[in-house]
């Protein structure tokens, strides 16, 4: 938002968001518990034969607008990072086979978005002045984790 005081214009910070969608199957599962352990926890989520979601991913950048482009970050670039990076890796495939950053953990959507932020907050800060802010991953339109960075 744009002030001007006394002829003196100040931005106040800005927030830009890019939403993305991919479908991906995953099991939540646990190999040093019990089937039983893992059913009681997890319930259908644990089914052997995995389940699937279509994921909506919300990524929001923060900065201030360039005095020559009137942009924190240029939306398409933007766009490009989170498919090329994130998307084209995620989009129709199994979170706990097929996908690399995601080998060795628990596939929740809790700890798909912290990956998430791990793959983006560099390049988001590597080719603007913005920042990451925050993560929205809708795994069903009623849940989603929002992530901040903060670890």
């Amino acid at each position: 938002m744009l002030h001007s005081q006394q002829g003196i214009e100040k931005y106040t910070m800005i927030y830009v968001c890019r939403k993305e969608h991919f479908n991906a199957a995953h099991k939540l599962y646990n190999p040093n518990w019990s089937e039983e352990k893992n059913k009681e926890v997890f319930g259908p989520c644990s089914n052997a034969n995995w389940h699937g979601h279509n994921f909506d991913l919300t990524v929001s950048v923060k900065g201030m607008p360039d005095p020559e482009t009137g942009f924190v970050i240029d939306l398409k670039k933007l766009s490009t990072l989170i498919r090329v990076h994130v998307i084209e890796k995620l989009d129709h495939k199994n979170l706990n086979v097929d996908v690399d950053f995601m080998q060795g953990k628990m596939a929740s959507t809790e700890n798909l978005a912290i990956e998430i932020w791990n793959i983006l907050a560099p390049l988001v800060a590597q080719d603007s002045s913005a920042r990451l802010h925050k993560i929205t991953l809708y795994e069903t339109p009623r849940n989603f984790v929002e992530y901040f960075g903060e670890q």
